[in-house]
């Protein structure tokens, strides 16, 4: 496990994965409790970290895919497009990204 984010692959599968759960946090926590509780706090926390988290997966993705020379019209779009579809990182990875060495 510990050589999996030794790379840049791993760092953008971690990553990804910290942008779902971010997301489901903002979502399923945050977003409820602001609008249900009238707390707004959470979202002003989790929602730059989950923004955060957004731009660093496009950046490594975009790294990654000229590193490992990705044609883009056939991996590095997918990967991106994944980012912008609610917890479509965690298809991705486990579609394209889990299975490059």
């Amino acid at each position: 496990m510990i050589n999996l984010f030794q790379n840049k692959v791993g760092r953008l599968r971690l990553i990804g994965f910290l942008e779902g759960i971010s997301l489901i946090v903002l979502l399923g926590i945050a977003v409820p409790l602001k609008y249900s509780g009238g707390d707004p706090s959470l979202v002003k926390t989790v929602g730059p970290i989950h923004g955060l988290f957004f731009l660093l997966f496009v950046i490594n993705t975009l790294s990654v895919g000229i590193e490992r020379h990705w044609k883009f019209l056939e991996t590095t779009w997918k990967v991106i497009l994944a980012c912008f579809i609610p917890f479509g990182t965690f298809y991705i990875d486990y579609t394209i990204l889990s299975r490059i060495k």
